[in-house]
């Protein structure tokens, strides 16, 4: 199984240009040639391209400098040196880029295929052809190739989805995404059974797809770095909608209204703007209700006037419901 890698640090260097070269015309037939040094060549940018095929930063973890090449030397007869090839390093969709020295970011790769130049090679310098003159008409001057950038850099992945479903331990998140989509997440009966975030793609028809991306339990205080929360909070900022999935039977006996607001809390503190996202708030595990059980009324009375929706992921209960909801909340204007 492939491990799933969301944070690394490395260090890129850009290719440095070649020096120019000094350099005199020597031909049988001309007494006194001139100069005819060539210009180094440019040195290699780092690039990095966001792949569809990458999902994790996992390269990264055990290979932490990469350079690109460096521009060859000018040469006699006006021969200019070979530039330097561009380093270009694919990373997956939604890779963050930050130069932890400068304290800047540097590029979001956000979109299948965008590129961003993280490093730019150094300029080769000219030959000593380039300073011939009236006054000076046999240069011994060239100049050096420039250095090509080195950054230290911090790479971050949030995952893209359209929806992240979001809990407590427990609550169901990895059998509704098993249940919705391909995705075979690992489920059990204990907390944090998910340790890394999954995705996974659910079709409601030919045309409509919706991309679900199941986030380890949150926890209280998760923000402040408790439990697992802290390093998955930020796979859910990209997200358009958040699934706030709640279990109405929790097994350790706690109410599902107090974990739905600890859950809220948790969003708040981490990020007010991921805190303000639209939001689906789901009830699991109905088919665990008897006739006359009054949780369910009384939990959707609580937040009323939000709707609540109510399902079952174990039991595949109003699944429907929920994607077309989902879809409705994701395309108001369809």
């Amino acid at each position: 199984m492939l491990m799933f890698v969301d944070e690394a640090e490395i260090v890129v260097k850009a290719g440095d240009g070649g020096n120019g070269c000094v350099s005199f015309r020597r031909e049988k037939y001309v007494p006194k040639g001139g100069p005819d040094g060539g210009d180094g060549g440019d040195g290699g940018s780092v690039v990095f391209v966001a792949d569809e095929n990458k999902n994790t930063l996992l390269d990264f973890a055990g290979k932490h400098h990469w350079a690109a090449q460096r521009g060859e030397h000018g040469m006699g007869k006006k021969m200019y040196g070979k530039a330097g090839e561009d380093l270009v390093v694919p990373v997956p969709v939604g890779t963050v880029v930050f130069d932890t020295e400068k304290n800047v970011r540097l590029a979001d790769l956000d979109e299948p295929h965008k590129r961003a130049v993280i490093a730019r090679g150094g300029r080769g310098g000219m030959g000593n052809f380039h300073f011939r003159s009236s006054t000076n008409q046999a240069p011994r001057y060239a100049q050096p190739g420039t250095l090509g950038e080195q950054r230290r850099l911090k790479l971050e992945l949030k995952l893209i989805a359209d929806i992240g479903i979001a809990g407590k331990p427990n609550a169901g998140k990895s059998t509704l995404l098993s249940v919705l989509s391909a995705a075979r997440p690992k489920i059990a009966d204990y907390p944090f059974t998910t340790l890394e975030p999954q995705l996974g793609i659910a079709e409601l028809d030919v045309e409509r797809r919706i991309v679900f991306a199941d986030i380890p339990g949150l926890i209280e205080n998760a923000h402040a770095g408790a439990g697992l929360g802290h390093a998955f909070l930020r796979h859910i900022e990209r997200c358009k909608l958040i699934l706030h999935l709640v279990d109405l039977f929790p097994t350790d006996g706690s109410n599902p209204l107090d974990n739905y607001h600890i859950i809220r809390q948790e969003l708040e503190q981490f990020s007010p703007e991921l805190a303000n996202k639209p939001e689906l708030i789901v009830a699991n595990k109905i088919d665990l209700a008897s006739d006359d059980d009054p949780t369910l009324a009384d939990f959707q009375k609580a937040l009323a006037p939000r709707p609540v929706l109510a399902i079952s992921g174990a039991a595949k209960l109003r699944l429907r419901e929920l994607l077309e909801a989902a879809w409705a909340k994701l395309h108001p204007r369809d």
